[in-house]
């Protein structure tokens, strides 16, 4: 068995080639051009013969065709793992040496899926997740390109004051944009109002696309059916969610979700230190803390109980801190609706009566 650690760049791959002995047989920079790369794969199947050889791979943006490549030439497993932290002194070659390394040092907690302390493996989602991931992405792209264009156009209104004229308080809507194509303004912003419009209706028609495409892959998912029970979430919060937890059974238990989504603060415990806790530690998905933290506007509004958790760690500590405890909350519960196959509001009151029986443990009655 072969070890091989690659440090995958646009145009070059520099990879590290450690044998069962741990000793590097070979390393060198491989041109990502098809045909050279389908050249050097070839002859490391050659080589590694029938009992093949593992890869390890930093994840970036553009590893798709490279984990396709590596099954079909003799890749017996391909492990993908997130950057560790940037040292003094790097280099192409120290990073390639520094993953095979680690490959070979911890081959059978990696081959097996178990942790290993100080690397963050990354799950390969399904290809019906990773669609939706990228679906998602694009929606929310969207909203934020047409949020900066409705903005652009409010600005060219305060400039000259035509805010006031405006026939609906609301904007956008059909009779608005109707009067800001005629309404009367200097050439240069005429022109520049002109663009905005078409941005605006190019951005609205392609939100609209993706809403399709997203109501199509939610229907039958009864996760998504689940998920959809949170107070203020619909199709396209639910399945950015759900195609962002995979399959709920790896996570041992809900503190885990809000661990792997970034939601649990950092700890600052060493020498004589208490234990201090930092701000969150962000890890995870950006586009899961962002979905969740749309949803707990919602659910403060909707759900009493967990407004009336929020308003004490509010009152101590600011409404920003208490938002980011419902949040992780709201991690919590999304596990265990996944894993237990419940509603919200059943798996909410399990939980916080399992929290009542703890606290009465460890107080009890004088």
């Amino acid at each position: 068995m072969l070890y091989l650690g690659i440090d995958q760049h646009a145009k070059q791959l520099t990879v590290s080639l450690r044998n069962e002995a741990g000793d590097i047989i070979l390393r060198r920079q491989v041109s990502t051009e098809p045909e050279r790369c389908l050249e050097f794969l070839t002859k490391l199947n050659e080589k590694a013969g029938e009992d093949g050889y593992i890869a390890i791979v930093e994840v970036c943006g553009f590893n798709d065709w490279l984990l396709k490549l590596l099954p079909q030439h003799g890749c017996v497993q391909s492990i993908l793992i997130q950057p560790t932290k940037k040292p003094k002194i790097k280099t192409d070659r120290r990073d390639a040496h520094s993953l095979s390394e680690l490959l070979w040092v911890n081959q059978h907690r990696l081959r097996k899926g178990e942790p290993v302390r100080g690397v963050r493996q990354v799950v390969l989602p399904s290809l019906h997740h990773a669609g939706s991931q990228r679906v998602t992405l694009l929606r929310q792209q969207a909203g934020r390109a047409r949020t900066r264009t409705t903005n652009c156009i409010k600005h060219i209104l305060r400039k000259h004051n035509l805010q006031w004229q405006m026939p609906t308080k609301t904007f956008p809507s059909v009779r608005a944009i109707a009067w800001l194509k005629v309404v009367k303004l200097p050439n240069c912003d005429r022109v520049e109002m002109d663009w905005h419009l078409e941005e605006l209706e190019r951005f609205t028609r392609r939100m609209e696309s993706l809403e399709t495409q997203i109501v199509q892959r939610c229907v039958g998912d009864p996760m998504i059916d689940l998920i959809r029970t949170i107070p203020g979430c619909g199709y396209y919060s639910a399945l950015s969610l759900v195609c962002r937890v995979g399959d709920p059974q790896r996570f041992p238990k809900g503190k885990s979700l809000a661990h792997y989504w970034g939601l649990t603060p950092g700890v600052n415990d060493s020498g004589e230190g208490t234990g201090r806790r930092g701000r969150i530690t962000k890890t995870g998905s950006t586009m899961a803390r962002w979905i969740l933290a749309q949803i707990t506007l919602h659910c403060l509004r909707h759900d009493p109980v967990m407004k009336s958790w929020y308003k004490p760690i509010r009152n101590r500590r600011g409404s920003k801190i208490a938002r980011v405890a419902v949040m992780r909350k709201l991690a919590v519960i999304i596990r265990n609706m996944l894993v237990h196959q419940q509603p919200y509001f059943e798996c909410r009151d399990a939980m916080l009566a399992r929290r009542r029986n703890q606290m009465a443990i460890k107080s009890p009655a004088v």
